[in-house]
């Protein structure tokens, strides 16, 4: 008797149009005062890295606008944005480029 063995494949995860992928930071383990936190404690952080950029905003003359991020990015973004995914074991956010507030340097 065969058996089917089912191989894990790793998957790219590409946005589409104005949208872009981000990869959350790690939060912080322990305070200030050196007191570990849980991890219900934890709040999550509201900054990360791009991973990925979709094609742009579709504009009114039917053409795509270009994304004012980069891969690579460090962003600050809102605490609600975006969309939890979890990815081989990775968590990501899949948000639109609007959430964006700022880009760290």
């Amino acid at each position: 008797m065969a058996t089917a063995t089912k191989k894990k494949a790793s998957v790219r995860l590409q946005p589409i149009g104005e949208r872009i992928v981000v990869q959350r930071e790690e939060s912080e383990s322990t305070t200030a005062g050196g007191i570990v936190l849980p991890d219900s404690a934890k709040e999550k952080p509201a900054r990360g890295t791009v991973i990925a950029i979709g094609s742009g905003k579709l504009l009114d003359d039917g053409s795509r606008g270009e994304s004012q991020l980069k891969e690579g990015d460090h962003v600050l973004f809102s605490s609600y944005a975006g969309e939890t995914v979890e990815i081989d074991g990775v968590e990501l956010l899949l948000m639109r480029e609007d959430d964006v507030l700022a880009v760290l340097g």
